[in-house]
Order: structure tokens, then sequence, then C-alpha cells
């Protein structure tokens, strides 16, 4: 159960993370990576590990869409 809640949200905050690539919507990273830590946190109570390493991957390309725009680094 923990997992499919865990997947639900990476889901949700990579179409957030996918957005957030259009030109001054970078802020929304700021928004999108603290839920997909809490989804990682989610995931990692489960047995399955798709919904950890979903967030994981939304935790990398927003902070790399981050460091793209100067927000980090």
């Amino acid at each position: 159960m923990f997992n499919l809640v865990s997947v639900l949200i990476g889901l949700v905050t990579l179409v957030g993370a996918l957005v957030a690539f259009v030109p001054l919507l970078g802020w929304l990273n700021w928004l999108v990576i603290p839920v997909a830590v809490v989804g990682a946190g989610i995931g990692s109570l489960s047995s399955g590990t798709a919904g950890r390493n979903l967030n994981v991957l939304v935790i990398a390309v927003g902070a790399f869409r981050l460091s793209l725009g100067g927000g980090i680094f």
C-alpha cells in the first residue's frame, strides 16, 4: 500500500517537475522537491522499490533544473 501511495505521489510530482522546465516556472521545483522527498520516505517504508526510485528520479530532475536556473549552487 505504501508503494502505491509513493508511486502516485511520484507521478504527480513528475508532472510538476516537467511543467517546471518551462521558462519562468522553475520556482515550481522548490515545491516539487520537498513533496518528492516525502514520497521517497513513504516509498522506503514499503517492500517495493518502484515508488522510492520514481521519487528519487523526480528529486534529481528537480535539482538539475534548479542548478540550471541558478537556484542551487
